[in-house]
């Protein structure tokens, strides 16, 4: 199994790739910690165990205390995945609120910076370690009305290229994945996904001519914290079915 005793944190588990990364990290024999901020309540975090059994939700939400449990608990973290999600709001230039773009800002660069800032040290100590910033492919081509969504992404996807010369001294990799047209609750709603005019108008922009699966997602990105990606990092890697 390619990521057996592997200790695996997992940020905004119930968003995005949280539930296809979570399903292929235990299938591949990894120990996954994970966070959300709903997690502050039992019963929460009882539900998410009993979906994804062997998973270990997090009672602690703030990074610093999140961290400083995990490693308590487990010893080391092995591989950290940054799975932030924020709304891609339609937004033309005229009508863009700052506050909106500050928020991105915020979820989607600052808050997996931060965290990355926390969990690093460890991994310094043990010359090892798998950071991995789930992102988007939007920055790879642009989207006309979506310019803070976009570059709060091109934000994430730009500290990849710098914390992995900054870290690989270190034996610590940095990539990030680049998704975009991948099932999740985030971006492509049930209601969404219902709509055949609608998607059948989206897939057609798609090359392979469909949406990816949240498990696909999570497998890519399980690659990344494994043993096979050791010499990969500094990368974007496209996960869009050629859109990107």
């Amino acid at each position: 199994m390619l990521l057996k005793d592997r200790v695996i944190l997992i940020t905004n588990v119930e968003k995005f790739a949280g539930h296809g990364t979570t399903r292929v990290a235990l299938a591949q024999g990894a120990t996954v910690l994970a966070h959300d901020p709903s997690f502050d309540t039992p019963s929460a975090r009882h539900k998410y165990e009993s979906q994804f059994p062997g998973a270990h939700a997090l009672s602690a939400v703030e990074p610093a205390a999140m961290v400083e449990l995990a490693v308590k608990r487990h010893g080391h973290i092995d591989a950290l995945v940054n799975n932030d999600a924020y709304p891609a709001l339609r937004a033309p230039l005229g009508e863009a609120r700052i506050e909106d773009f500050r928020d991105a800002l915020e979820v989607m660069a600052v808050a997996p910076f931060r965290l990355t800032q926390l969990v690093a040290p460890s991994m310094r100590k043990r010359k090892s370690g798998r950071i991995v910033f789930v992102s988007s492919a939007a920055p790879l081509r642009g989207i006309a009305n979506y310019a803070p969504y976009v570059s709060a992404r091109a934000a994430g996807n730009g500290l990849v290229s710098s914390l992995a010369k900054e870290l690989g001294r270190d034996g610590i990799t940095v990539n990030a994945v680049g998704s975009n047209y991948v099932e999740n609750p985030d971006y492509f709603p049930p209601a969404l996904l219902a709509n055949r005019e609608a998607m059948a108008k989206m897939t057609a922009q798609i090359p392979l001519g469909r949406l990816g699966k949240s498990d696909e997602l999570g497998a890519t990105i399980c690659f990344l914290c494994s043993d096979g990606a050791g010499f990969i990092t500094g990368h974007v890697l496209p996960h869009a079915g050629g859109w990107a």
